[in-house]
């Protein structure tokens, strides 16, 4: 299992962990508790926090999209894990620029296929693919965004997107800055 995969699963089993207690509690203690007790040693450049804080950020604007491409199943009438893999996968399809949109489109059906029902898969494959379709038409797919972050990444190893504009004159919403050494890096607590 790869270290972005586990770590999206620990920021799933968070995410159903604070919907399960009706949204209540320190979701960013919960999230380093639950990557310590459950990654314990995987380093993720920060990439849990910036999943769960985004996805909090445009919280309401994901639930709108689930419910206009679900509109047989009202939002409370999903299940809790089925909510929450969608939420995060609608996430980085529509907001996240970090993965590829197909990429994003597996990674929640492999959550779903883990931790979801029998059907659950096929339910969220049909409702992110119904927004790819969406995102593709209205030109909003960031495939080629993402290969430009992707080469710059690849040349240079030691930077990291922050979400600002980009002062290399990429056609992203990521910038690409330097990223200090291991030895370097604080690790402070998430703020969410």
């Amino acid at each position: 299992m790869s270290n972005r995969h586990l770590v999206r699963t620990v920021a799933l089993q968070t995410l159903f962990q604070w919907d399960f207690m009706g949204k209540s509690g320190d979701l960013g203690a919960a999230l380093n508790r639950n990557l310590g007790e459950l990654a314990p040693g995987v380093t993720d450049d920060g990439f849990a926090t910036r999943l769960v804080a985004g996805l909090l950020k445009h919280l309401a604007e994901v639930d709108r999209i689930i419910q206009r491409l679900a509109p047989e199943w009202p939002l409370d009438q999903i299940t809790g894990i089925d909510r929450n893999i969608l939420r995060l996968g609608v996430y980085e399809l529509r907001f996240g620029r970090e993965i590829p949109p197909k990429v994003a489109i597996n990674e929640a059906i492999e959550l779903a296929k883990a931790f979801g029902a029998d059907a659950s898969s096929k339910f969220v494959n049909g409702v992110l693919g119904s927004l790819y379709k969406e995102l593709e038409v209205s030109g909003a797919v960031p495939i080629e965004n993402f290969r430009q972050v992707y080469e710059q990444l690849a040349v240079t190893p030691d930077v990291v997107p922050t979400g600002e504009p980009s002062p290399a004159g990429l056609a992203t919403d990521a910038a690409i800055v330097p990223v200090p050494a291991a030895a370097e890096q604080p690790q402070p607590p998430i703020q969410i």
